[in-house]
C-alpha cells in the first residue's frame, strides 16, 4: 500500500522549538518523530510514500538523502506555495502518480491504530474515503464527526465548542481514499480537506468512518510532546522502543549525568549535561542542553545547546529554545517560551 504522510504545517504551537526544526524531526526519545510514523506504516505493509512538504523541506531531504524512512522508499513533494490539507494531497499525489487507492495520515500523530482493519473496513463500506475517528473527552479543538450506525459521515463539524459538539468522536487525522477523490480538489490555491472537501463528501454520502480504540495522540503542543515521550519511555501502546531505559528516564550514552542527579521520566538526548542534585520530572532535554548544579526542572523542554543556570527552577510548561541562556536561580512557570529566530 501507498501513503501520503503531511508534514508541511510550521508547528507554531511548538515555537521556538520549530523556529530551525519541522516538528516531525523533533525527537522521540531520541529518535526523529517521523521515523516512528514510518515504523508504524511500514508494520502494516506500506512499502512506498509521499513526504508532502511545505516548511523547512531541505531538513527532510537532508536527513534521509537515500529516499528510506525506516524502510519504506519516500518520495519528496514540495509544495510551490502553502496549499492547505487537500491542496497538499492532490499535489502530493500528482506528483508521485498515485492511482490507487492510498493512505494519508497526519505526521505530527502518533497511533498505532490497525490499517490492515482501516483498509478492510473501506472496502466493505465501497465510499470515496475513510476517516480514522478517536474518542476524546474535549472535541472543541477538533473536527467532530457523526455518523450513522453503519459508518456513514453524517456531517463533518470543524472545532465545534464543547457543549455543542455531536459527538466527541473526532478527526483523528489518518484517512482512506480512492483516486476520485483528487478529482474534487481544485487544481490551483489553498483547499482544506476538513472544511471543503470533507463536507462535499458527506453530502453526497460517499463519506464514511471508522472508530478505534487505538492509541492517539496528537504531538502539535509542548505538553502533549511532553507526554509522548513519556508514553515510549513507559511502553505505552507505541511501536518505537527504548533499550536501556533505566527508572523509567533515558540517557544518550553520549551525555554526562551527575550520579546525585534524580530523573523521572526525563529524556536526555546525546550530549546533554545535568550537574550534581539536579532534579528532572517529565522533562525533555534536546541534543546539547546544559542543566546546572541545584536545578530543579518538571514538565519542560529544554532546547538544543540551551543552558539551565544553577539553581533555577522551571514548571509546567517551559519550552525553551535553542543556545538559550537562563540566568542562574531564576523561576520559570507557566505557559513560558523563551527564544526566537
Amino acid at each position: 500500500m501507498k501513503s501520503i504522510i503531511l508534514v508541511g504545517g510550521e508547528g507554531t504551537r511548538l515555537r521556538p522549538l520549530t523556529y530551525q526544526t519541522p516538528k516531525q524531526m523533533l525527537p522521540l526519545v531520541g529518535v526523529p518523530m517521523i521515523e516512528c510514523v514510518f515504523e508504524e506504516l511500514a508494520s502494516h505493509g506500506v512499502t512506498d510514500a509521499v513526504l508532502s512538504l511545505g516548511y523547512l523541506p531541505d531538513r527532510f531531504t537532508e536527513a534521509y538523502p537515500t529516499s528510506v524512512i525506516a524502510g519504506v522508499n519516500v518520495t519528496y513533494a514540495v509544495e510551490p506555495e502553502p496549499l492547505d490539507t487537500a491542496g497538499a494531497i492532490r499535489f502530493a499525489a500528482e506528483q508521485a502518480g498515485l492511482d490507487e487507492t492510498f493512505l494519508v495520515v497526519n505526521g505530527d500523530v502518533l497511533t498505532n491504530l490497525d490499517v490492515t482493519k482501516f483498509l478492510a473496513f473501506h472496502r466493505t463500506q465501497g465510499g470515496e474515503a475513510t476517516i480514522a475517528l478517536h474518542r476524546v473527552e474535549d472535541p472543541s479543538r477538533f473536527g467532530v464527526v457523526p455518523t450513522t450506525p453503519q459508518g456513514r459521515v453524517i456531517a463533518f463539524v470543524e472545532k465545534p465548542p464543547r457543549d455543542e459538539a455531536p459527538t466527541n468522536l473526532i478527526n483523528a487525522g489518518t484517512y482512506i481514499f480512492e483516486p476520485s477523490v483528487l478529482d474534487r480538489i481544485a487544481p490551483t490555491g489553498r483547499v482544506s480537506i476538513e472544511r471543503d472537501t470533507f463536507p462535499a463528501l458527506a453530502a453526497d454520502g460517499v463519506l464514511y468512518a471508522m472508530a478505534d480504540n487505538a492509541y492517539w495522540l496528537d504531538t502539535g503542543l509542548p505538553q502533549t510532546y511532553l507526554q509522548a515521550n513519556i508514553d515510549i519511555l513507559n511502553g505505552r501502546d507505541v511501536r518505537h522502543s527504548v533499550a536501556k531505559i533505566v527508572n523509567g528516564s533515558w540517557s544518550h550514552r553520549s551525555s554526562k549525568v551527575d550520579k546525585s542527579a534524580t530523573l523521572v521520566n526525563a529524556v536526555v538526548d546525546r550530549d546533554c549535561y545535568v550537574g550534581a542534585n539536579v532534579v528532572l520530572e517529565n522533562v525533555v532535554l534536546l541534543p546539547g542542553a546544559v542543566i546546572e548544579e541545584g536545578c530543579q526542572v518538571r514538565w519542560s523542554i529544554i532546547g538544543p545547546e540551551a543552558v539551565i543556570g544553577s539553581f533555577s527552577r522551571l514548571g509546567a510548561t517551559c519550552v525553551v529554545g535553542a543556545k538559550e541562556h537562563v540566568a542562574p536561580e531564576s523561576v520559570l512557570s507557566g505557559e513560558v517560551r523563551l527564544g526566537g529566530v
